[in-house]
């Protein structure tokens, strides 16, 4: 059997863990030959690959990015795409596809599964953490990680002149990272896209925190919305798959605080440097995990399938239902860390 794998979407630190895995016990147990299509759907869209055996695995799973490369590309967008998929597909003689990806990715896998029979298994992949169907997404711990890091560093010198620091970390419909960080570096407020914030409390907490001589950290998601306006576009286009280029929030709110307040306010926007870089041990332990998974799928014939964690067992939900809907932050959940507001 040949088996090709892929990852689509944004870069995430433990891709190449899911990788190594799945090559190393392919090979090693079952017999398998592999085959790394490059950049995401791109590749099996152009016919776009790279060979993909233990000695192509070696020493990848510490670090960031991915091998394969990545894109953004929807074969159902492209000019008989599932047409040149599946040419492709027998041109390279792949019997089953590993897509490793978050929603858009394997919406397509699962698309591709049920509407045209190409045999597939999915990885969940996102720093967002937003996939309902499993517990967490490898690349999540890191980016939280990363975020904490820089409230950290960013709380002394917001003391040292007085400001109020505004750090914008992504979650374009989930909070997720910004819940798990600002809770953890001790931010003063916490804005995500679930909760539409009211600015004049935000202005109050921020006059509050300089009256006991302290400087605010507000933690802002891209995606996170005023109450009476709407999300902060970095510009109109859209992606492949529809998707807005979310950025400037940070700023906007770093401008009104300091209009409104009279205080010192500035912006740090982290960006890319969350999913960029090497991964956390719970991402490289949770990457692996899921890459001895999904090939134990591949060998049972259990396509349309993509592994999960559940607690700490992983299992396998259909692809169909994985991308149905997002996991967002429960109002709930959200409320636990309002105590620490202002």
């Amino acid at each position: 059997m040949r088996v090709a794998v892929l990852t689509g979407g944004g870069d995430c630190p433990g891709l190449n863990a899911v990788i190594r895995a799945a090559v190393r016990k392919g090979v090693q147990e079952y017999g398998y030959d592999f085959t790394g299509f490059r950049d995401g759907w791109r590749g099996p869209l152009e016919g776009v690959t790279v060979p993909l055996d233990i000695p192509a695995v070696r020493g990848i799973l510490p670090r960031g990015g991915t091998i394969l490369g990545s894109s953004r590309t929807n074969p159902f967008s492209a000019e008989n795409g599932v047409r040149r998929i599946r040419e492709n597909l027998d041109k390279y003689e792949v019997d089953a596809l590993i897509a490793i990806g978050g929603e858009d990715t394997l919406g397509v896998a699962a698309r591709l599964g049920d509407e045209y029979g190409i045999r597939c298994v999915g990885v969940p992949k996102t720093i967002d953490n937003d996939l309902s169907a499993t517990d967490y997404t490898f690349g999540f711990d890191t980016a939280v990680n990363i975020a904490t890091e820089a409230i950290d560093r960013l709380h002394t010198t917001a003391e040292s002149h007085m400001r109020v620091l505004v750090v914008e970390v992504m979650g374009r419909h989930a909070g997720w990272i910004a819940l798990h960080a600002g809770l953890a570096g001790g931010a003063n407020a916490i804005l995500i896209p679930e909760q539409r914030f009211d600015i004049d409390q935000i202005c109050g907490w921020v006059e509050s925190r300089f009256k006991i001589r302290y400087a605010p950290i507000v933690v802002v998601a891209e995606g996170a919305m005023p109450k009476d306006g709407d999300a902060v576009l970095k510009d109109s286009s859209l992606d492949s798959f529809g998707h807005v280029r979310l950025s400037g929030v940070g700023e906007w709110l770093a401008k009104e605080i300091e209009r409104r307040t009279g205080k010192e306010a500035r912006t740090t926007v982290l960006g890319h440097v969350q999913r960029g870089g090497t991964p956390s041990a719970f991402d490289r332990w949770l990457a692996t995990r899921f890459g001895l998974h999904a090939i134990d799928a591949v060998r049972d014939g259990d396509f349309g399938t993509m592994v999960a964690l559940r607690g700490t067992q992983v299992v396998r939900v259909p692809l169909a239902a994985a991308t149905a809907k997002l996991k967002t932050v429960d109002p709930g959940l959200y409320a636990e860390a309002g105590v620490f507001f202002g």
